[in-house]
């Protein structure tokens, strides 16, 4: 073996990796954010979940156990409510994870060492339900009625649309956007650079469709391909996981047709800058790594430091996970989850507009 020949192979290897930025990024990038996501944004302990009261009781007794809960850190009050229906309605809209509800006689169920007051808990995740035990140990240890509270644990948990506490029911709906998000992604970041390596360019320029038309035109199979997809993973989850489908069909459907948009839109704008289909497939690991961490399917989201929930807010995945679990687990309508879905047409909107602007500008 001649080490000439060999260290010359490997001084042009390093040129050509030097050379390609995409690469150098992810050699570089690709750590560095692993290690802000595991070291900074993800926090295996929920914090700060959302949390309303509906304190019916409104003695100083009760008051007090509700401020012993919040001291725990798991949950942060955000609303109240005047009635325990109030809370459930909250929880399937997905305005908050957890509801306390405090009944009337709290103070001699608390003196009796009854269960003196429940915590309502989105079953849709299994963060939150595992938080949930950690407020059910908290003690309730405040004087009623002149006599000692027993120091026992007194908080009912009850686990709502997951009572069960399976992990697939919450599982399965988050797969199909992860399993939408790296194929669309993917498909259409490789479709405008395949057409240039294969010199179809040319004649697509010299069609009578302008800009616009032909990336919508390059969309619209992959769109189809996607709702097959979702409809592989839904009839499975059904029936190899039992998982249940409370709510419209149609609008499960109507959410995976805005994350397929959104992610053909963002898979286009990259697809305008990468130079070749393996470029293409670096570029999304950007996207794709983010949106398994940070959205809520593997870790908590609440746990998150607020920079990092702003980042997640971002991603697509992150709406299409509550709009999914809110549908199909929670009952709830598109119309109550407004938000996501306002948030997911407004990505692709930008998305789109900027890849037929960069499109247009490679072009002239």
């Amino acid at each position: 073996m001649n080490l000439r020949r060999v260290w010359a192979v490997v001084l042009k290897e390093l040129r050509q990796i030097r050379r390609d930025r995409i690469s150098m990024a992810l050699i570089v990038v690709i750590p560095v954010i692993d290690l802000l996501l595991f070291g900074y944004a993800i926090n295996f302990n929920p914090r700060n979940l959302s949390a309303a009261v509906a304190d019916q009781a409104m003695t100083a007794t009760s008051r007090a156990a509700v401020m012993d809960i919040n001291a725990t850190g798991v949950i942060r009050t955000t609303a109240v409510a005047d009635t325990p229906q109030e809370l459930v309605d909250m929880l399937r809209r997905g305005e908050v994870s957890v509801g306390i509800a405090v009944p009337p006689d709290f103070d001699r169920r608390l003196a009796d060492g009854r269960p003196a007051l429940q915590v309502m808990v989105d079953g849709t995740d299994t963060v939150v339900q595992a938080a949930a035990n950690q407020i059910a140990q908290t003690p309730l240890e405040r004087a009623s009625g002149g006599r000692p509270a027993r120091a026992t644990p007194q908080i009912e948990v009850v686990s709502f649309y997951n009572p069960q506490r399976r992990s697939a029911v919450s599982i399965v709906p988050g797969l199909i956007g992860i399993i939408l998000t790296m194929t669309m992604v993917m498909f259409t970041a490789m479709a405008i650079v395949r057409e240039r390596e294969h010199g179809n360019m040319e004649l697509l320029i010299a069609t009578p469709l302008d800009r616009s038309e032909l990336m919508v035109a390059k969309v619209l199979p992959y769109a189809v391909i996607g709702l097959v997809q979702t409809t592989l993973i839904l009839a499975l989850g059904i029936w190899m996981f039992d998982v249940p489908l409370l709510g419209s069909l149609l609008d499960v459907y109507i959410a995976a047709l805005l994350l397929i948009v959104a992610n053909l839109a963002l898979g286009l704008l990259i697809s305008t800058r990468a130079q070749s289909q393996f470029q293409a497939m670096q570029m999304t690991i950007f996207v794709f790594l983010p949106s398994i961490l940070m959205s809520g399917f593997m870790f908590p989201f609440a746990g998150m430091p607020k920079l990092a929930q702003w980042v997640a807010e971002v991603l697509p995945m992150t709406h299409f996970l509550r709009l999914v679990r809110g549908v199909m687990l929670r009952g709830a309508s598109l119309w109550e989850l407004w938000p996501s879905v306002a948030a997911l047409a407004a990505f692709t909107t930008v998305m789109m507009t900027a890849a037929i602007l960069r499109f247009r500008k490679r072009l002239d």
